[in-house]
């Protein structure tokens, strides 16, 4: 099974990712370092919410069907 990892710079400050936690989003739509827009679940983030929302540049990794396979953050 092949899989694809993406890299994305992410800056959604509390109050932004607030709106998920509401229902008011379920995706995050992100562009990645190369220009590819890309869409994925914001539960995938919870581990990096932190009081200032969620910044850095993190891997996302797909396989071959789309579905999230793992995230994480580059230091």
């Amino acid at each position: 099974m092949a899989s694809r990892k993406l890299h994305v710079i992410l800056h959604i400050s509390a109050d932004e990712y607030l709106k998920f936690y509401s229902g008011a989003a379920s995706t995050v739509v992100a562009t990645t370092r190369n220009g590819l827009s890309i869409e994925f679940p914001a539960h995938i983030l919870r581990p990096y919410v932190r009081h200032d929302g969620i910044h850095g540049e993190f891997v996302i990794e797909f396989d071959d069907n789309n579905k999230f396979v793992a995230i994480d953050k580059l230091q």
